[in-house]
């Protein structure tokens, strides 16, 4: 049976609806085959996560605070998700569209692998050449199954009088064709995320540090519940990026690059960097998403290797005014050389979190961790590269999208609990949480109920300037409705406005209120 008597003979012609589905499993199958393709060969692209890159290459300025606010730490996903529905949708269409023009059909397969194509070379991290093997045998596998399944779907003449045995094969064949598709792609995402197809991503003991940080004081932590822990568990750490999938550099090959305006720049294997000496320091990191009273926000213990000692290594050259750090996938972060060699400050090339080596997620094998600055400009995850350039020659990935080329943290609190809505009983309420104002360190936190005065809150004894503290304040709440709010106080002195603004360009203002509900006792 030919695709001519499939598409030019309208008694031979199968159903819209039976092209349209044999074009989304023929999408399906495309697919899946270059997400099981990516998942067992190192440096082949999955088509998905390619036009996923290239849509976040190109997003409009705004776009990224519209989805964060909107998806949270759940944009990722949504994504993926998004592309393959566009896809299969394009799929199906095409489906219908080679019942009578089989050669457009095929057209818009190509046309689709072609963009596929020019996304996956995007990609620093995929190899072309298996790029372009991935992209024509995904659309060979589409054609394939489309030309079979619409040879299968065709109707039967209206005189035949055996059993449609067409018809069952078809849909026979469409169920074992869409099994074999979600199969093939669960077990290719799977093996991505699980860093199939690379090597060299075990992670060994990192040495222990030559200076440990300071044992956590006493009253580091206030009993109350429902409070964020002082240190944040790796698992709870949040994540904002813009990586769809996490990066696992093959660590054999992994060199960390000191160059630009130096007078010697050098690199480094990862064994020749967790050999240098190592040093510990709790600081707490922000995204510059965050809203106020939002959770994009920790604290956790760093160890690595001391900026300055490899910046000291490498020689800064006279008006090198800015640090770019680089990860393994292109993106770019960019702060003040100044802000790094400040003495009041600790700057880590961090290779392990909460005493254990990098997760995945957090950057492994290393990232920078530059106290008092948002990740945006500062805490490149996957690095690879250190290049001293000025703060004219270059603009990091963010800032031509319309944020701050710089970015310190702002002061800011949070009440943890009650949390907004909530019904308590009238009487002694706990309204806690944390505060952090990353280099300064927090001297007051402050808590106002309804219109009333401000009052001051117990604060937990700092790890550091660079760290956030706990606050506790108990309220003698009466019964009704109340609004909370919170506020603190920075060690310079500075409150934290009440003015709201939102977090472009340069981070939210505005106190976190909640509203209670509290019944009589």
């Amino acid at each position: 049976m030919t695709t001519n008597r499939v598409t030019n003979s309208p008694a031979l012609r199968p159903s819209r609806a039976a092209a349209a589905i044999a074009g989304l499993l023929a999408g399906s199958a495309a697919l899946a085959f270059s997400e099981l393709l990516a998942g067992l060969v190192a440096g082949a692209p999955s088509l998905i996560i390619a036009v996923g890159g290239l849509v976040i290459a190109l997003q409009p300025p705004g776009a990224k605070q519209f989805v964060v606010d909107l998806f949270g730490q759940a944009d990722k996903l949504l994504l993926n998700l998004l592309i393959a529905v566009v896809a299969l949708w394009a799929a199906a269409t095409l489906g219908i569209l080679a019942r009578s023009r089989p050669r457009v059909a095929t057209a818009g397969f190509a046309l689709g692998g072609a963009i596929g194509l020019y996304a996956a070379l995007q990609d620093p991290l995929v190899d072309p050449i298996l790029s372009v093997l991935t992209v024509l045998s995904s659309v060979a596998v589409a054609l394939w199954v489309l030309r079979a399944l619409l040879v299968l779907a065709v109707r039967p003449r209206p005189a035949a009088e055996m059993p449609d045995w067409d018809r069952r094969r078809f849909l026979g064949t469409s169920l074992a064709v869409a099994g074999v598709a979600i199969g093939s792609g669960l077990i290719g995402r799977t093996l991505l995320a699980n860093g199939g197809g690379s090597q060299g991503t075990a992670r060994a003991p990192i040495p222990k540090p030559v200076e440990t940080a300071p044992p956590l004081p006493t009253g580091v932590s206030l009993d109350a519940a429902g409070l964020s822990p002082i240190v944040v568990p790796n698992a709870d750490f949040y994540r904002i990026d813009t990586a769809l999938l996490v990066p696992r550099p093959d660590v054999g090959s992994w060199r960390l690059r000191v160059d630009g305006m130096v007078d010697h720049p050098f690199e480094l294997t990862y064994d020749q960097l967790v050999a240098m000496p190592l040093h510990e320091e709790y600081v707490t990191i922000a995204c510059v998403s965050n809203e106020v009273g939002g959770h994009l926000v920790g604290n956790a213990l760093w160890r690595g290797v001391r900026l300055r000692e490899l910046l000291g290594r490498a020689g800064v050259q006279s008006g090198a005014t800015q640090i770019v750090g680089r990860s393994v996938d292109g993106w770019t972060s960019g702060f003040p050389t100044a802000w790094a060699m400040a003495s009041e400050r600790e700057p880590l090339v961090a290779v392990a979190m909460n005493g254990e080596p990098l997760p995945a997620e957090h950057g492994y094998p290393a990232r920078l961790i530059i106290p008092g600055l948002y990740g945006y400009v500062a805490n490149t995850k996957w690095l690879t590269e250190i290049q001293l350039t000025t703060l004219e020659a270059f603009d990091a990935y963010w800032v031509p999208l319309g944020w701050a080329k710089e970015g310190p943290i702002l002061t800011q609190s949070r009440i943890d609990t009650p949390r907004s809505g909530a019904q308590v009983t009238a009487g002694s309420v706990p309204v806690g949480g944390v505060a952090w104002a990353p280099d300064r360190g927090v001297s007051r936190v402050e808590v106002q109920i309804d219109d009333g005065a401000w009052s001051a809150a117990k604060l937990s004894a700092p790890i550091s300037d660079a760290t956030w503290v706990q606050f506790l304040y108990s309220w003698q709440a009466s019964a009704g409705e109340h609004v909370v709010r919170v506020r603190a106080t920075d060690g310079a002195g500075e409150t934290q406005t009440g003015d709201p603004t939102p977090p472009p360009p340069d981070g939210a203002r505005g106190y976190h209120t909640i509203e209670v509900s509290v019944a009589q006792a």
